[in-house]
């Protein structure tokens, strides 16, 4: 039976200050190990202080293996990433250009939607008859500005109606036609419409001047009344235009002219109401009688009181 070999190092120096340091690892480690369980049976809380110091010890290297393993766990996916890319930025792409034609077909329906309600606003808000079109065209090369409506005489429309928007006026009627009507907007030269200041009720004349802009002159003598930002309506006067439409406003007061820049802009303007001439609408005429036709005042009935 062969003898079974010795663990003593022998004369080896080294190999002996192996050993000895293994053998003091391991005292030193079950000493520890015995240590923290009596900590941990003894004093709960100072155990767990310790293991919470053990943790934010152990924390660096902890997160740094996490990201070693993390990356080369992921090593395949950046691969098939890299090899799939040219593929991906196509969809991409394409993706990006149909979100991008959503995105604007949305906006241009918000749009719509906001000159819709300021329509149907304006609308609810006019006791008068109104009638809703489109602008389709607008004079270019023509030294007069006018803009075309897709609505004509068979439809209602009749030269000298007011045409506006939610924004404010825009003109009046000039010529119709069956289908269609011309616009005489308010920067036209021959378009005079009686307008007043918003904030102190000061009467003055508007007239187109030809170049997107109109000038206003006041009716009252002395300097001029006007300054930059003051608000312009429709006064009412001349029976054409309702009271209290938005015209312009003043941005620029010279000597005794004012100039100013219309509130609604046919070049932006899509949906527009024609509405009746103002005198007209507050003086309609009543039902006539069928045998000499002549209008017929409605009074209110009298009171029969009985005399005791």
């Amino acid at each position: 039976m062969a003898r079974p070999p010795s663990r003593r190092p022998g004369i080896n120096r080294r190999a002996q200050y192996s050993l000895f340091a293994s053998y003091v690892v391991a005292v030193a480690g079950a000493a520890i190990g015995l240590l923290l369980v009596v900590v941990a049976i003894f004093d709960p809380t100072g155990f767990a202080g310790l293991r919470i110091a053990a943790s934010e010890v152990s924390r660096p290297v902890s997160a740094t293996m996490k990201s070693m393993v993390s990356g080369v766990g992921s090593v395949d996916e950046t691969l098939a990433a890299y090899w799939r890319a040219g593929s991906q930025n196509v969809g991409l792409r394409r993706q990006v250009e149909a979100d991008r034609n959503r995105i604007i077909e949305a906006k241009a329906v918000a749009q719509e939607n906001l000159r819709l309600k300021k329509l149907l606003k304006l609308v609810d808000e006019d006791s008068s008859d109104l009638l809703t079109a489109r602008l389709i065209a607008s004079s270019s090369s023509s030294a007069r500005r006018f803009a075309r409506l897709n609505a004509g005489r068979w439809q209602g429309v009749r030269p000298g109606m007011p045409v506006r928007a939610p924004e404010g006026l825009i003109g009046r009627i000039h010529i119709t036609s069956p289908n269609s009507a011309d616009v005489l907007l308010l920067t036209d030269a021959s378009n005079i419409v009686p307008v007043r200041r918003a904030s102190d009720n000061i009467p003055a004349i508007s007239t187109g001047l030809g170049d997107g802009s109109v000038e206003i002159r006041a009716l009252t003598a002395g300097r001029n009344p006007f300054k930059p930002g003051d608000l312009l309506v429709t006064s009412g006067i001349g029976g054409v235009y309702q009271p209290n439409i938005p015209v312009a406003v003043v941005v620029r007061a010279q000597g005794e002219i004012a100039y100013g820049v219309p509130l609604a802009n046919p070049a932006r303007v899509d949906a527009v109401v024609v509405e009746r001439v103002f005198e007209e609408a507050v003086t309609r005429p009543g039902p006539a009688t069928p045998a000499t036709g002549e209008e017929v005042r409605e009074e209110a009935p009298a009171t029969n009181v009985a005399t005791p």
